[in-house]
Parts: C-alpha cells; sequence; structure tokens
C-alpha cells in the first residue's frame, strides 16, 4: 500500500536491507554498525508479521534481537520467520520481564492482546525502552492517562499503530480540508468498518495447552479459566481482554476523522447498538452506530461486524463532509465530490487489489513508513513524530467513551478539554479496570 512518496521515504532503507547478508548483520548487531536500533518484538501472533515486514523494510536501522510470546509454538513459528527475514536468529523469550532486562534492547513493539498494551508499554518504558505499541494503545481510560504521563516522565519515542497517520496522500488531503481549499468547511465525517466474522461458539473449560503460560497470558487482568474458544484470537470479543470492533479497527478511520475535522475529546457521546447476528459468548456489540458530537462539528462510527455490506465500496473508510463537497478516504485512495455528489477527482494507491477488512495482519507501505518515522524519531530527537501518543491517546479515549455509553445505555457528557465525565459518577467508575492484585500498572 505504498505511494510514490511513501514509497521514496524508505526506498533506501529497503534497498539497503535487502543487500544485507547474515555476516552482515550478525557483525552489524555485535559492532552496532551503522547506528542500528536494537528492537524486541513482544506478541507474536497476526499482526505481530506486520512488525516483522516492516522491520524488514527498514532492515538498514534496525535489528531484531528478541522475540517474545507466551506460546512456546507461535514463539518458535516466529522466531524461525524472523531468522529467515533477518539471516540471523533471534533469542527467543517466554516472559518478556527477561527481554527488558537486557541493556542491548533499545525498543520494542507491542502487538499483545488489548490487556497488555498500556502495562507493557509502561513496564518497556521504565526499563528506558522506546516503545511502538499497536491499537488501541490502552484497555481502558485510565491507561490511556496513564501511558501519556509514563511517556512524558521517562522520555521514550512512543509510537500508536495506527499508520494511516504516516501516509502522505491523507496528509496532503487532511491539510488541504483544513486549509478550506478543497471542499469548504468540513464539519461531518461518517466512518465505518464492515466485516463477516463467524460465531465464536460457546467456550468450554479444557486443561490450559502446554504450549501456553496462561499465567503470564492474563498479566494485569483478573483470573479466569481457560476456555477453548479464547486463545489466540477471540479474545477480542471479551470485556476482561478486549475492547470491541470500535478499538479493534474503529480506532484506524476515527483517528482519520478527528484528523482532518481538527477536533480533541467530544462534548457528548452516544450509541446504539447490540449483538444481534450470533448468540455466543461474544461480550461486545456486532453492530453500532455511535456519535461523537464536538462544537459545531460530528463524527459518526459505524460497525457492522458480521454483514460485509460496503459503505461506497469499501469495507472501511472515512468520509469528510463539507459546506462545498465531500471527501472519502481510506488505505486504498481517495475520491473528491461536489454538492451533487459527483465524483470531481478520484486517486488509488498504485498497487493491485483493495484493502480487505478480513484481513488480520496488514502487512503494508503506510506501516513500514509508519515505522521508519518511529525509528527516525529514535536515532535523531529532532526528527518530528507523525503522531506523538497524546494525540492517539485521544482518539483510543473517545473510543473507549463509547464502550462505556454502551455498558451504560446512556449518552455521556464529556469535558472536551480534559475528556473527563461531566457529573456521572457512573461512567467515571468505569473509566478504570480492576486489575490481577500485583499487576496494576504505576507510573
Amino acid at each position: 500500500m505504498l505511494t510514490r512518496r511513501e514509497f521514496s521515504r524508505n526506498a533506501v532503507a529497503t534497498a539497503a536491507g535487502l543487500a544485507l547478508t547474515s555476516t552482515a548483520n550478525s557483525y552489524a548487531r555485535i559492532l552496532g554498525a551503522n547506528d542500528r536500533v536494537n528492537v524486541a518484538v513482544i506478541g507474536l501472533n497476526s499482526r505481530a508479521y506486520a512488525h516483522l515486514s516492516s522491520l524488514k523494510a527498514n532492515q538498514s536501522a534496525v535489528n531484531i534481537t528478541h522475540v517474545v510470546d507466551v506460546d512456546s509454538k507461535i514463539l518458535a513459528k516466529y522466531a524461525a520467520a524472523t531468522e529467515k527475514d533477518f539471516g540471523v536468529a533471534p533469542k527467543a523469550d517466554r516472559d518478556f520481564r527477561k527481554t527488558l532486562e537486557q541493556k542491548d534492547v533499545d525498543a520494542i513493539t507491542i502487538a499483545t492482546p488489548d490487556h497488555w498494551h498500556t502495562p507493557l508499554a509502561i513496564y518497556g518504558l521504565k526499563a528506558g525502552k522506546h516503545v511502538y505499541v499497536e491499537k488501541p494503545c490502552s484497555q481502558n481510560l485510565h491507561e490511556t492517562e496513564l501511558l501519556v504521563a509514563a511517556q512524558k516522565k521517562y522520555g521514550k519515542v512512543v509510537v500508536m499503530g495506527n499508520q494511516q497517520h504516516s501516509s502522505d496522500y491523507t496528509r496532503e488531503m487532511v491539510q488541504a480540508v483544513r486549509d478550506g481549499n478543497l471542499i469548504g468547511r468540513a464539519y461531518y465525517a461518517k466512518t465505518w468498518y464492515t466485516n463477516e466474522r463467524k460465531s465464536i461458539g460457546v467456550g468450554k473449560p479444557i486443561p490450559v495447552p502446554a504450549n501456553l503460560d496462561w499465567d503470564l497470558w492474563q498479566g494485569p487482568a483478573p483470573r479466569q479459566a481457560y476456555k477453548d474458544n479464547v486463545h489466540p484470537y477471540n479474545w477480542h470479543w471479551f470485556h476482561v481482554w478486549g475492547t470491541g470492533e470500535a478499538l479493534n479497527n474503529g480506532t484506524h478511520e476515527f483517528d482519520v476523522a478527528r484528523w482532518f475535522l481538527d477536533v480533541k475529546y467530544p462534548q457528548r457521546v452516544s450509541v446504539s447498538g447490540g449483538r444481534y447476528h450470533f448468540k455466543d459468548d461474544w461480550e461486545f456489540y456486532d453492530t453500532l452506530n455511535a456519535s461523537f458530537e464536538y462544537d459545531n462539528k460530528l463524527i459518526e462510527w459505524e460497525c457492522l461486524c458480521c454483514n460485509h455490506l460496503k459503505y461506497w465500496g469499501r469495507d472501511r473508510g472515512t468520509a469528510v463532509v463539507g459546506t462545498e463537497g465531500t471527501v472519502i478516504i481510506d488505505r486504498d485512495g481517495y475520491e473528491i465530490h461536489d454538492l451533487k455528489g459527483k465524483t470531481v477527482k478520484e486517486w488509488k494507491v498504485p498497487k493491485a487489489g483493495t484493502t480487505s477488512s478480513m484481513d488480520t495482519v496488514g502487512r503494508d507501505g503506510m506501516t513500514d513508513v509508519h515505522f521508519k518515522n518511529w525509528l527516525d524519531c529514535i536515532k535523531d530527537s529532532s526528527t518530528k513524530q507523525d503522531q506523538p501518543i497524546e494525540d492517539a491517546a485521544r482518539s483510543v479515549g473517545s473510543l473507549l467513551m463509547a464502550n462505556v455509553a454502551y455498558d451504560l445505555k446512556k449518552e455521556l457528557k464529556v469535558n472536551p478539554e480534559t475528556g473527563q465525565f461531566v457529573n456521572d459518577p457512573a461512567a467515571t467508575a468505569k473509566r478504570k479496570r480492576t486489575y490481577e492484585k500485583g499487576w496494576e500498572p504505576t507510573v
């Protein structure tokens, strides 16, 4: 998913990386040649393979020295893939704490289940590591505050994996809309996500597989009996570990919409929806309409998890509406429409195929460039971050508010400057989760 300009931004890194031999890479690791950043990848299923792909695309700037997962089968598979791509076998650990003790590890990437994102990021920051954490950066509103505070305290580079923020054509469209030169004054954005997810059924308690450290997998979450329909992916749909589709995928498009409209926190959040398609263990909604009201602006996010009805021919995307027209944008390009709906301009990313919401890995050029920006910021503190974690946390926090509104079945009023709920003890109580004793994250 690489535009011409995005290709230019990391072409040198990619070319140099492909030229490395196993011997040269080993030499670089030992001597620190070319000022490479030593990275540990933690949480090795699904999206972690996009991390591997994008780190390889930036191979002239990075070594993968450690890979970490509590599942020994997943760990072995990923370690082999890393050795194949980098020519050197990484150290494979099941316990992240051993990895964070290593002084030669400069940075970590996190692709664990959501309940680990903020706690693990804070562990990394305390150990002096830079952090790339997958979306959502936090499992609850309290953790968004903790993560931002930790970044400020420890001063390392923290990036969330909402890669469209590093897309050059998206940045150009955002600037044109904000300048009022494209669609007049922008005041509304519709965002959406559709898929055809299947039922997860009703889980049966079974013995924990020998290859899985279930206690460490749960970490900060209150302990649960192991069932056969949770690991390695369906944890997304349980409150104790996941955040639902709003955070699992809505984070991307909602962040783009907020960026276009130049807003921080909403004033009001309201939702409607439910788990309609199947009756099973899935604890979140499969269908949701969420509205976020700002001062004279509105963002809506809609999901159809189990019905693949597309909008404007897209699985997912953002439509930004203004006084003189509309921009429809996704990871494959954009369209500009006039007030009558006529397409006046269309641009496609120069690649074959289209983005599929059913792709749980998401290897693409946007992620390559997002990783490059993170690495550049680590190596040179004067480099501008494409999106600081403080701003990314506003997108995550806003969607977490939608989950609170869904749980309480009521509209929420929010202080748009602080992101705190207004005169609502019930909503405020839901800002923080219950942690397993001894695992609560602190800055």
